[in-house]
Parts: C-alpha cells; sequence; structure tokens
C-alpha cells in the first residue's frame, strides 16, 4: 500500500536481538539486546551529501533542504549477528531549535517498498515539529538506497484484476508465476530476510547507533504495521507514535486488499456524484448513476476487446487498477485528473484515438514495462516473508467468483492471487500478533479506500493505549499533512511537540471543525 506522491514460526535462540515474539501488554516488551553483537548499536554513523550524481533530484532535493544521509550497517539474518550484513540507508534533518531539542522522528511513507528518505522534507509542512526533533528517513532494508534486492519485471507492480473469465484469470496466474520468479532470479538468498521484524530491529539499530535511548514515529499506510510491530518488539524503546491509516493487523500480508472492494467501490461512488456534478466539463454522465455506468462501459468494452490507448492496449485486467490508484486522493486536482483518464478511456472504448497525457503515460509505462518506481518490486519480498498465503490458485478463483455479484468491479483485483502464491522461499518468523498499551496516535479518514476504516478501527482495538482521530467524510489514503485539514494537523502536531493525547477518540470533519 502505497502514499503515492504526497500495499512469520517465531524464531529463538540465544543470538536473536530483541526477536521474540510478544503478544502481551508493552511493559512486557523485549528491551535487551538478547546476545546481539553490540558492534551494530555502537556503529559510528558515517554523515556525507545525499545526492550521487547530476540526476539524483532527489539528493538535490535533500542536499538543498541541509539534510545529511548515511548508512548503516545490519545483520542480514538477526539470529546469525556475525554473517553476511547488510546497509540501511538513512537521512537527517537536525532539529531547527537545538536549545529545545527532545530527540529523533523516524518517518516511513508507507508500502511497503517505500522510500523514506525524502520524508525528511516533511519538516517544511510541520515546523513546529521539526523544531524539536531531527527528522530522520530510511529506506528499508532491500529499498531504494539500501541493498536491494533486484526482481527481474517487467511491471512496476503486480495488482491486476483476475479479469471476467476462467482464461484472464489463468493469465494473471502465469504472471504472478512469472513475476515469483523473476524474484527467484536475483539473490534468493536475501528474501527470507525481507520480513517487517527485521525492519523494526533495523529501526531499534538505528536508535542506538543514533545514540538515543528512546525512538518517536511516524508511519503512514503499511508504516502503520511497522510501527505497530516496533511498539511490540521494542515498547520501552518507543517515545511518541503517530499510524496515520493505518492496516489491519489481522489481515496484513499478501492478501491485505483482499476486504478492500466496498471501500473502493464507495470511493468510486463519491468521486462519480463529483464528476456528475460537472458533467458539462467532462460529459461522464449528468448522475452519479450515470457516471458509474461510463465507467462500467469502459470495463466491459476492455473485457470485449482491449482499448487503443497510444501505444498501450489496456484490458479488463488493468482498468480496476487504474480506477484503485486514481482514488488514494479526493481533492479537487485528483478528482479531476481521475475524470480526465475516464473520458479518455470512454473515447478509446467507442474507438476513438486518443492521446496519452503525460500522468497517464508515467503509470501506464510503469505498469506494462515496469520503468516505474520500484516500490512493489521491494514491497513483495515485504509481504511475502511476512506471512504465508495460499499457494493454490483454485483458492482463490473460487472466492472470485463466490463474491462477483456483489463486487462485480474490484473484487477479482482485491481478491486475486500474488507471487506470494508462488514465492521460492517461505516465512521463517510467524506474524507479529500487535496487542499492547503503549501511547499513541492513530489518525484515519473513514472512506479511505486503501485501508479501510473496519481494519483502522480493528489496529485501534489492538492498541489499547492508542487514541484515534477520525477525518469523517474523506475518501482519501492519509491525513496528517495531506489532508489539508487544520483540525487533523493541529491534534497530531500538538502530541509529538508537547505529547498531549486526546482524553479519548476524536472526530473531525473535513472542513476542520472539531466535534466529538
Amino acid at each position: 500500500m502505497r502514499v503515492r506522491k504526497i500495499a512469520t514460526a517465531v524464531a529463538t535462540g540465544a543470538t536473536l536481538l530483541a526477536g521474540m515474539a510478544v503478544t502481551g501488554q508493552a511493559s512486557a516488551s523485549v528491551t535487551g539486546d538478547a546476545g546481539t553483537d553490540a558492534r551494530f548499536h555502537r556503529q559510528t554513523i558515517d554523515w556525507h551529501g545525499c545526492r550521487t550524481g547530476p540526476d539524483d533530484e532527489t539528493g538535490a532535493a535533500l542536499d538543498k533542504a541541509g539534510a545529511q544521509c548515511a548508512e548503516v550497517t545490519v545483520p542480514l539474518d538477526y539470529r546469525r549477528p556475525r554473517g553476511r550484513t547488510i546497509s540501511v540507508a538513512i537521512s537527517r534533518v537536525k532539529a531547527t531549535d537545538p536549545g529545545r531539542r527532545r530527540g529523533v522522528l523516524l518517518i516511513n511513507p508507507g508500502g511497503p517498498g517505500g522510500s523514506g528518505l525524502p520524508r525528511v522534507l516533511l519538516g517544511r509542512l510541520m515546523p513546529a515539529v521539526a523544531a524539536r526533533y531531527d527528522l530522520i528517513g530510511m529506506d528499508p532494508r532491500f529499498v531504494g538506497r539500501s541493498t536491494p534486492i533486484r526482481c527481474r519485471w517487467t511491471t512496476d507492480t503486480p495488482t491486476r484484476s483476475a479479469g471476467p473469465t476462467r482464461r484472464t484469470f489463468d493469465e494473471s496466474v502465469a504472471l504472478m508465476r512469472e513475476l515469483a520468479a523473476g524474484c527467484a532470479q536475483g539473490d534468493r538468498g536475501l528474501l527470507p530476510y525481507a520480513s517487517t521484524r527485521n525492519t523494526a530491529r533495523d529501526m531499534d539499530v538505528i536508535r542506538a547507533a543514533l545514540g538515543e535511548s528512546r525512538l518517536s514515529y511516524l508511519g503512514y499506510s503499511y508504516g502503520t504495521y511497522l510501527g505497530a510491530v516496533y511498539t511490540q518488539m521494542f515498547g520501552a524503546r518507543a517515545d511518541r507514535v503517530v499510524l496515520d491509516s493505518a492496516v489491519d493487523p489481522d489481515v496484513y500480508g499478501p492478501d491485505l486488499l483482499s476486504r478492500n472492494a466496498p471501500a473502493i467501490t464507495a470511493a468510486l461512488r463519491h468521486w462519480a456524484s463529483w464528476a456528475a456534478a460537472r458533467d458539462k466539463e467532462y460529459g461522464l454522465g449528468a448522475t452519479e448513476a450515470e457516471v458509474l455506468a461510463t465507467v462500467e462501459g469502459v470495463d466491459r468494452a476492455a473485457a470485449e476487446r482491449p482499448l487503443r490507448v497510444g501505444a498501450y492496449r489496456i484490458g479488463a485486467q488493468h482498468v480496476p487498477y487504474l480506477l484503485f490508484i486514481r482514488l488514494y486522493d479526493d481533492r479537487e486536482e485528483a478528482y479531476a485528473g481521475l475524470a480526465a483518464e475516464v473520458r479518455l478511456l470512454a473515447d478509446a472504448a467507442r474507438g476513438d484515438a486518443v492521446t496519452v497525457p503525460a500522468s497517464l503515460k508515467e503509470t501506464l509505462d510503469g505498469l506494462f514495462t515496469g520503468s516505474g518506481p520500484a516500490e512493489d518490486r521491494a514491497g513483495t519480498p515485504i509481504l511475502c516473508a511476512d506471512r504465508a498465503t495460499s499457494r493454490d490458485p483454485e483458492r482463490y478463483f473460487r472466492d472470485i467468483q463466490a463474491h462477483r455479484a456483489d463486487e462485480p468491479l474490484f473484487g477479482p483485483m482485491t481478491r486475486n492471487l500474488s507471487p506470494c502464491a508462488f514465492w521460492p522461499v517461505t516465512p521463517v518468523e510467524a506474524p507479529t500478533t500487535i496487542g499492547n498499551d503503549a501511547p499513541m496516535l492513530i489518525v484515519a479518514a473513514d472512506g479511505d479506500p486503501v485501508t479501510p476504516y473496519a481494519g483502522q478501527r480493528a489496529m485501534h482495538r489492538a492498541l489499547t493505549g492508542s487514541r484515534l482521530v477520525t477525518l469523517r467524510g474523506a475518501f482519501r489514503h492519509g491525513a496528517y499533512l495531506a489532508a489539508g485539514d487544520t483540525c487533523v494537523d493541529t491534534t497530531v502536531g500538538r502530541y509529538l511537540v508537547d505529547g498531549v493525547l486526546p482524553g479519548g477518540d476524536t472526530a473531525c470533519d473535513k472542513a476542520g471543525a472539531p466535534r466529538r
């Protein structure tokens, strides 16, 4: 789970770094190093500039903002700390008010597979927080500038609809098998160690190497699961923790989208109502029902014959994905972009020649050539290492067929199999059971199509010391610093700066007025 541009038997042994699963309260979390080689915690961090070359725009932006970058050495396998090591890339922007500095705030953007290095640039949007904390970005193990897993793919994402027929489902099975083999052809020895539990251990090495006794944390989307796992494993070392757009901890894994179709459909309806009010501009229909009929017509036409969109051929396997990724954001400009793309697809469905706009071309290049961001290529190994899934394609087909009537457009996508069904290795640890009383703040949008609200509330129930702030009437993924909502931003900022949690769960309406 990505926040786009703004988706394990318990290991034992004396050498495992703080790695036993903890299922009780945070006060029982592991706090010792459990035999870890102290050289990782005591290593010296060599800070340097972030730009790696003339074409490195991210590095240039980090340097311009005064950031520093470095690499931290961690064990590949924490059970064998004297074995192979890997590198984890980090960035830092120092607190702007060093006299009032509280500590460090590590920021994770989600994914899994999202690069965290540029997230320190969020400081410009939260100046009061940036004054009190050194902001730390991290490319999790095998992501971005950290030691990579190189999956040989010709697409930047495995997310596809199973389509309308058994034939199209079988085509998706073949693709997932091919993508799994593409990861196995790389450094297969890395795959078993891509888990979130190991990333949480890396975070604790970073905390110690920075000389900090505690770590504050801001995580979005998948980053909420990473943050919850960290509090479960290292609760006494967690300071102020904010989880935005939380995943359901019991669903997270290769099948993380399996329950999403109703939430995506609700978001699509919300957009359709918006588009209907602008029928003179987009010509998609004068009512919500008419706009949805236009969308259904596009999907039906793509199932009959792939749509000619420039050099690309868009089939029924692709249409739901193209809609889904445009529903992450409910702001005016995002909705306008989706309306323009649906208009283009509707024209293509009629057989009209269409010119591909730059924004859609970038998406299609990634979808069909693999030239886009590598988030899913890095994220899929994490999902597969975190939780085992069914390896029987028939199980997925039966599930899709059972839900075609009530989830006709998005069900065949959300319930489809992933490369994890053919993964060459199995998880080496059981999934972390989330359940502790560490104080933290959870931020949610009640119309989130990516991490549905029911799952966010499940995370809140599991973290009994948390407070939940809900942005009501928002059909978006990411609320803090992303929705332009003063109520949410103020509540999060007050917690991070002053340590003040709301007295109970609270709500903000989309206009920003708080209510209980």
